[in-house]
């Protein structure tokens, strides 16, 4: 058991005196190659190769759903039954420059179970199946302090780990809102991403080369807020976003200032004028309508400070070029401040506070009419409890996610407790209560409660 104990040791030596050590805001995603592993679990690969994946099968029962009219969807029972596939490669090349990818694919088994005639389109199209590329990058030292990333990845910016405020580079998979925290929902998108490294400072400048947006929830889902079906996207984006941090940590506390120059991800309502021709003069102008999503800046700021086992944490962000259907032709602006707490005192247990409002400058009474529904402030607040058990192998959880103060907006309310069976095998279940509110994305959820269950194996 001893053996090779003075080369760990020193090879730890040698990690405490690398650069890298010292650079602050590391990707929450990148992935350490040959992690905890020993050489042997990689037998019949060569040595600078790393391969791992997951095999993964969730399934979601909604127990509150009353018998739907006739011609509508039947959520009762059985919504989900996802069987996931996974495989990662990890190569190192140098000591200074690596790559990875991953892709997964999925399939639905609940679609059938419950007779596909059941469904809209959109629904199978958007949940029952999918083979993408996920994660696909190389990263490297171009200089000494000069580091580059390029590929599809996932750029996390911010302190809070349950709201997004500055945290705006990759969308979020959202069809089944709830079940899972954030940092298990973002979608990566391709990105060119350069790091120069100054004393305790790092700077970041990325290209954004992929327009994708939230995955959210299909007409004709149970998520979907409303009965008609939503008109064309465009996403015919071409021109290539942009962002820049810089970020410092210094002993006890740190500090982010972020810029971006994208294109919003909530998208609204836009008219498409057409020409109807009539029997007889004149012309007639028709407006069609299309989902279109603005381009805006964004200028923020965020850091945490630390007073023994107290965390605070804030963000807040500007948001210019805002556009909303009924007044197309202005653009606004828009404010978002969050303050967290955070308590790690107790043994084994994390307690946490985080609350946030959004704050339009300028507003208009006529944004808060149909489409847009728009409010000047939005305030939202998440409470999260986590303890762990029985040696870190257990862990349970209870998260409240609420709108409004006192929840007239909405609220989504979690319990969840995941158990490692092994090394290699996890499993995890709990509840979710949906709360119906005056936010037109929670104004039909209060019957979507549901039992959710995971069993995954990785490799």
């Amino acid at each position: 058991a001893i053996d090779g104990f003075d080369d760990e040791e020193e090879t730890e030596d040698q990690e405490k005196d690398k650069p890298e050590k010292n650079k602050p805001e590391k990707n929450k995603n990148d992935k350490p190659l040959n992690a905890n592993k020993k050489k042997d679990a990689y037998e019949g690969w060569p040595s600078y190769l790393s391969p791992a994946g997951h095999i993964k099968t969730g399934a979601s029962y909604n127990f509150a759903h009353k018998k739907p009219e006739p011609g509508e969807t039947d959520w009762r029972g059985l919504s989900r039954l996802k069987n996931e596939f996974m495989f990662e490669l990890g190569a190192k090349f140098t000591d200074s420059w690596r790559a990875f990818a991953s892709a997964k694919c999925y399939y639905d088994l609940a679609y059938a179970a419950q007779s596909r005639d059941n469904f809209t389109e959109e629904v199978l199209d958007s949940n029952e199946k999918d083979a993408v590329l996920w994660e696909a990058w190389l990263q490297g030292s171009l200089l000494k302090n000069l580091d580059i990333k390029l590929g599809r990845q996932i750029v996390v910016w911010g302190r809070s780990d349950n709201i997004r405020v500055t945290d705006v580079l990759n969308p979020l998979d959202m069809r089944e809102p709830g079940i899972t925290d954030i940092e298990d929902l973002r979608i990566p998108i391709a990105m060119s991403k350069l790091d120069y490294y100054i004393g305790k400072w790092g700077l970041s400048g990325i290209a954004i080369h992929e327009a994708k947006f939230n995955n959210n929830p299909a007409f004709g889902s149970d998520f979907y807020p409303g009965s008609t079906r939503p008109p064309k996207e465009d996403l015919d984006l071409e021109a290539t976003e942009y962002a820049a941090s810089l970020t410092g940590i210094f002993s006890g506390w740190d500090i982010s200032f972020y810029w971006a120059d994208l294109y919003n991800d909530m998208a609204h309502l836009e008219p498409v004028p057409f020409i109807l021709l009539s029997p007889g003069p004149p012309p007639v102008f028709m407006p069609e309508y299309e989902l279109k999503h603005a381009r805006i800046k964004m200028y923020g700021t965020a850091g945490n400070i630390v007073f023994g086992s107290w965390l605070f944490k804030a963000d807040a962000a500007c948001f210019k070029g805002l556009k909303f259907a009924n007044l197309p032709d202005k653009k606004y602006s828009r404010i978002d401040i969050l303050g967290g707490i955070e308590y790690s005192g107790f043994k084994e247990t994390t307690i946490s506070l985080e609350a946030v409002n959004r704050h339009i400058d300028d507003f208009d009474e006529a944004l808060e009419n149909l489409p847009d529904q728009a409010r000047q402030d939005e305030f939202q607040w998440v409470f999260r409890i986590s303890r762990n058990w029985l040696n870190d192998t257990l862990t349970t959880t209870f998260l409240a996610s609420v709108y409004g103060g006192k929840g007239q907006d909405g609220s989504i309310m979690r319990f969840s407790v995941e158990y490692d069976l092994t090394d290699a095998f996890k499993v995890t279940g709990g509840v979710v209560f949906y709360n119906s509110g005056d936010m037109p994305q929670f104004q039909n959820i209060e019957n979507n409660d549901r039992i959710f269950f995971e069993i995954k194996y990785s490799f």
